[in-house]
């Protein structure tokens, strides 16, 4: 990438910047923090399970799970990366906004972090509440797992850099034909967590993905804040140990494939929630209108 020079002059006469703080930092009672007391307990107390299935290589699968249920997603069978989308289960306008998410906490999430909803909602979807993966932290390349940089890969973009080979099990896809039975199609897919996936910027800010470091067992839980739908891709690029575009990268691509399992959990004592204090989350109070007046009628002044 070849860069303009400088201005003359500008470069050298640029003032010294002192190290930003972060734009969003939760405070105590802050929205953005939680009582990790509180989600502590919940992560450990005794559980039932709801229901659980294991998506095969290449595949997509959405599921519902009420609200005050823990969902963990894990690779059984050892590292894979997954394509992660959720709603509201009874309004599926509101879903998972990830650059609001990435800017309250990080480019990439672990525990105690929540996903939070699209506008005019405002408000955790989930959050979570145990990560197998949180001693990862920032590898030698500055990469991080649980990656909302990126996004989903997808056959329109595939087709663009192979130069046209149609591919039809693209993470876009897994989750488009997933939704379909809860009445919902392709505008409804968003932009993802990606679950097990290392991700960062170089030093000239350009994305890269690196092998995903899960083994056998490594799982990422969920606490629902309220009722969701949420869709799962096994990522075709498996682990991204190997990883490129058209027909000969797909086909050993699936080498390094291997599925996930999910399981949606309800505690064993159901008054435990409801004691602890912990609610549903509310949406955002903003009813400002943006400062628009809403006219009924035609004033009585301008009709004659």
């Amino acid at each position: 990438m070849s860069l303009e020079p400088a201005p003359s002059g500008r470069l050298q006469a640029r003032t010294p910047i002192p190290k930003p703080k972060p734009a969003y930092l939760p405070t105590a009672g802050s929205p953005l923090a939680v009582d990790t007391k509180l989600y502590a307990g919940i992560q450990s107390a005794p559980r039932v399970l709801l229901q659980d299935f294991t998506l095969p290589i290449r595949s997509g699968k959405a599921w519902t799970a009420p609200a005050g249920s823990i969902i963990r997603i894990s690779t059984p069978e050892g590292p894979q990366v997954g394509d992660l989308n959720i709603w509201n289960a009874q309004n599926p306008r509101e879903r998972f906004w990830a650059s609001r998410t990435k800017q309250l906490y990080a480019s990439h999430v672990t525990t105690y972090d929540r996903l939070w909803s699209c506008l005019p909602y405002m408000r955790p979807l989930v959050t979570i509440i145990a990560d197998s993966l949180s001693w990862y932290g920032q590898d030698e390349h500055g990469g991080r797992v649980h990656d909302l940089l990126g996004t989903r890969c997808d056959p329109y973009i595939g087709s663009v850099l192979s130069g046209g080979d149609a591919y039809d099990f693209h993470c876009h896809s897994n989750l488009t034909r997933s939704i379909i039975p809860f009445g919902l199609t392709e505008f409804d897919v968003h932009d993802v967590i990606n679950v097990f996936q290392v991700t960062g910027l170089d030093e000239n800010g350009r994305y890269f993905m690196n092998p995903c470091p899960a083994q056998a067992g490594d799982y990422i839980e969920f606490l629902a804040e309220q009722d969701v739908l949420m869709a799962l891709s096994t990522c075709p690029g498996g682990d991204l140990s190997l990883w490129g575009f058209g027909a000969d990268s797909e086909k050993d691509m699936i080498k390094c494939c291997r599925p996930l399992k999910v399981e949606v959990f309800r505690l064993e004592d159901e008054s435990f929630l409801r004691n602890s204090g912990w609610r549903p989350a509310e949406q955002s109070s903003y009813k400002g209108m943006h400062g628009m007046v809403v006219v009924e009628g035609e004033s009585t002044a301008t009709a004659q």
